[in-house]
């Protein structure tokens, strides 16, 4: 008798805990869904604004790096909808706010000051990039997400590299 009341009180005080713990093992392919809807909304945005640079750039180097963006960045947007469709993940359709007005701010310029403001938005955006890359490496929860972090992060180690020379140049 002593057992079973025993039992049952400790049955009682465990199952919530061990909910509890379920539930946030359970999370970390939220925070990996999380990523790929970003990483899905930067890729949108560096598209859009790759193709403002290779119209409004005055310097060669900023408009070969848009390019270099609409091109990679295509080639991760179509990998990351690959995954999503065998995952039944909704991706984003449209850019972020901000993405939006950044889009809209550069498309109202042009030469030297379009490549300035493109220059330093790109540096700062790759730099969150690859933190937030990093960052799904160490804790997401999603193999397969992880995996197109994997392959992906040298791509945007690699912009990360080149938009900071181009800068140094300016």
């Amino acid at each position: 008798m002593m057992n079973k009341l025993l039992t049952r009180r400790l049955t009682a005080l465990c199952l919530p805990v061990l909910s509890a713990m379920l539930a946030w093992s359970c999370a970390g392919g939220g925070d990996s869904n999380d990523f790929a809807k970003d990483a899905a909304q930067g890729g949108m945005a560096e598209v859009l604004l790759g193709r403002l640079a290779a119209e409004h750039a005055a310097s060669p180097a900023v408009r070969e790096f848009g390019q270099q963006m609409v091109a990679d960045h295509s080639k991760a947007n179509a990998e990351m909808m690959q995954l999503a469709g065998r995952k039944n993940l909704q991706l984003p359709t449209e850019v972020k706010s901000d993405q939006k007005s950044e889009q809209e701010k550069l498309s109202k310029l042009s030469g030297a000051d379009f490549d300035k403001e493109y220059v330093d938005y790109m540096v700062k955006d790759h730099e969150e990039d690859v933190a937030e890359f990093q960052k799904q490496l160490q804790s997401g929860g999603d193999a397969e997400i992880k995996a197109f972090a994997t392959k992906t992060l040298p791509v945007i180690q690699h912009h990360l590299q080149m938009i900071k020379e181009i800068k140094s140049k300016m």
